[in-house]
């Protein structure tokens, strides 16, 4: 998936090639995932599959592995699948958000799997495409769902949520200093017209939030339109959803692996895999209980930053950070 800063390094044409997809931190990707899915029958959940870059990837890597790719977004689900038609015979596609997976796997009657990835954030493509709105980079309609078949938009928070709401999404979800400020602004904005365009909220913040602040820390817009983004899609309470979920039905040497772009994405699967690898014995007992034991393993010290060689070349992979963990025993 693409990082968090919407029009950094963002391209001017409509849409990307595909071959230009770069995923990210993929070598690393791989040694973390290689040990769980080199047996017989090993099963793999792309939770988040993009254009299949990473998908591809495993599956060349493992020639006897099933794929199960997920994803919110219908055009992401249409070009992963022309891109892993090689492998038709190996992949199952599902179009779902992530916290659906355990349904999905019931729905194949795949009761366990060893290797699940989450590549977290807003695509490449859904950066690139100005018609999806999610880049302060073009002048496009305030949508940015990543599954255009749900209703709620951009345009929905901005105009119908109150004050006190818009501030708390700015403050929390994109953690902006002035969200009160910029909130007040835009509920002035929208008595005289609804706002609808990337370009008039871009331009509303930037007028916003005082004139010593814009001048350093990028685009000033870039935590307004993280925080809706983030809203509209409610990608932060799935995930808190997703990760016990999914951890549950890793097999006993499976692995999962979770690239974040932002810190409250980190602090989530930080929370949720250190949960789960820690001997939870109460201190008074002589002797630790077999059913507080841990049942993962952390394979990552604190969160992997990908290279200065890849943050160079892929500028989208700069904000990236990854955590994994192996199931070592069932709960």
């Amino acid at each position: 998936m693409g990082n968090d800063v919407p029009g950094d390094g963002a391209r001017t044409h409509r849409e990307a090639p595909e071959p230009s997809h770069v995923p990210v931190m993929l070598d690393r990707i791989l040694d973390v995932l290689a040990p769980a899915l080199s047996g017989p029958g090993a099963v793999v959940v792309d939770g988040t599959l993009g254009l299949g870059g990473h998908s591809e990837a495993l599956l060349k890597a493992h020639p006897g592995v099933r794929l199960v790719g997920v994803d919110r977004d219908t055009t992401a689900l249409e070009r992963s699948g022309r891109r892993l038609a090689p492998f038709a015979d190996r992949t199952h596609f599902a179009h779902a958000v992530y916290s659906d997976i355990p349904r999905v796997l019931d729905d194949l009657g795949i009761g366990r799997v060893h290797g699940v990835l989450l590549d977290l954030g807003v695509s490449s493509p859904q950066l690139d495409e100005a018609d999806r709105g999610f880049a302060y980079s073009y002048d496009a309609p305030l949508d940015m769902r990543m599954d255009r078949t749900q209703d709620r938009t951009a345009a929905d928070v901005v105009n119908t949520y109150s004050t006190g709401e818009i501030a708390r999404i700015l403050k929390v979800y994109g953690e902006e200093r002035f969200a009160t400020r910029v909130a007040q602004a835009i509920v002035r904005e929208r008595a005289r017209a609804p706002l609808n365009s990337t370009r008039a909220l871009a331009e509303l913040v930037r007028d916003a939030i005082p004139a010593a602040t814009r001048r350093t820390g990028g685009n000033p817009a870039k935590r307004t339109f993280q925080a809706l983004r983030i809203e509209v899609n409610a990608e932060l309470p799935i995930l808190e959803r997703t990760l016990p979920a999914v951890i549950s039905r890793l097999a006993v040497g499976g692995r999962v692996a979770v690239l974040s772009y932002h810190s409250l994405e980190d602090r989530i699967t930080k929370r949720a895999l250190t949960a789960l690898s820690v001997d939870t014995t109460p201190p008074d007992l002589p002797v630790p209980l077999p059913d507080r034991q841990p049942e993962l393993r952390l394979l990552t010290r604190g969160a992997e930053l990908p290279s200065e060689r890849e943050s160079e070349h892929n500028p989208r992979a700069a904000s990236a950070r990854l955590r994994a963990a192996e199931r070592i025993r069932e709960p």
